[in-house]
């Protein structure tokens, strides 16, 4: 009886988050994805960067001639099949829009290239994509969606074959890295490692700061519910720390957690529905180890 209560609550403050400021999130949302998509047909495909499920596009196109939209389009929806299946419908639903709308925008804006005309230069083609990218993915992320593809497969493994996220994304990047040095060589797969880093550091300074994970140090007069929403919705452990008021010299709780970036959205939000006077500190954290 608990457990169905629990469930209903966070479901709801899932609900009330995804309400919130529906046409500045879907203006990111559609804004985030066309500069993938431009950045894509205008630089990734022509300099055969190799990164994610637009990677396997990128080979499959060069070795074989197959629309890399319908490549991206059957990965992404084989993978929110399996998000479904394996991670449950809350996981899936935010990324079910982005999954679709990247290769659909993609066709569309796959004529750009013959209207603009570019002197192809492999360094100023896989800096302006990656910073093109980055900008792109941030917005999506910004506005609580994702692009689906590889960010799915990295949860999956996350989840069982228990590692954490940054080393399920070593495994799955690397796979598709690894099957770009069969189709282009060496050297263009060292450019799509400048690239994925390039990306990487824009993602995370559209959404909040640089680094790839958040430090939130919580105080709040709901200190039960804050927890179980961290803890079970967010699928991340939680630290209690004892504080002491410096003025009132009240003593008080301090719910301390480390969280990726992406989830930086959900996890501010929800914490302001559950307690809209609480009190949070948001942090770069550089380095994290254990916890996972």
């Amino acid at each position: 009886m608990f457990w169905k209560k629990k469930t209903i609550i966070d479901e709801n403050i899932i609900k009330k988050i995804y309400k919130k400021d529906r046409l500045l999130r879907y203006t990111y949302l559609f804004l985030g994805v066309f500069l993938v998509a431009v950045a894509f047909n205008l630089f990734i495909l022509p300099s055969q960067i190799v990164y994610g499920m637009s990677g396997v596009g990128v080979i499959l196109n060069s070795v074989f001639k197959i629309d890399p939209s319908i490549v991206i389009l059957i990965g992404n929806s084989i993978l929110l099949i399996l998000s479904f299946l394996l991670l449950g419908k809350e996981k899936t639903t935010s990324s079910v829009m982005g999954a679709l709308l990247v290769p659909v925008m993609i066709k569309l804006t796959d004529i750009i290239p013959t209207y603009v005309a570019l002197d192809y230069d492999p360094l100023l083609f896989t800096i302006f994509g990656s910073v093109m990218t980055g900008f792109g993915l941030g917005l999506v992320f910004k506005g609580g969606f994702t692009t689906g593809g590889t960010d799915i497969l990295n949860q999956i493994v996350s989840k069982y074959a228990k590692m954490s996220i940054g080393s399920a994304m070593f495994w799955t990047d690397g796979i598709i890295i690894f099957g770009g040095i069969f189709a282009f060589g060496w050297t263009q797969i060292m450019y799509s490692l400048i690239a994925l880093y390039i990306i990487s550091v824009m993602t995370d300074k559209v959404i909040l700061g640089i680094s790839s994970s958040k430090a939130f140090y919580i105080i709040t007069d709901h200190e039960t519910a804050v927890k179980k929403f961290i803890m079970d919705h967010l699928s991340h452990g939680v630290t209690v720390l004892d504080g002491r008021g410096g003025f009132t010299g009240n003593h008080q709780k301090v719910i301390m957690c480390i969280l990726p970036t992406k989830e930086y959205f959900v996890a501010k939000e929800g914490i302001h529905e559950i307690d809209p006077n609480a009190f949070f500190l948001v942090t770069d954290a550089y380095e994290v180890y254990g916890g996972e």
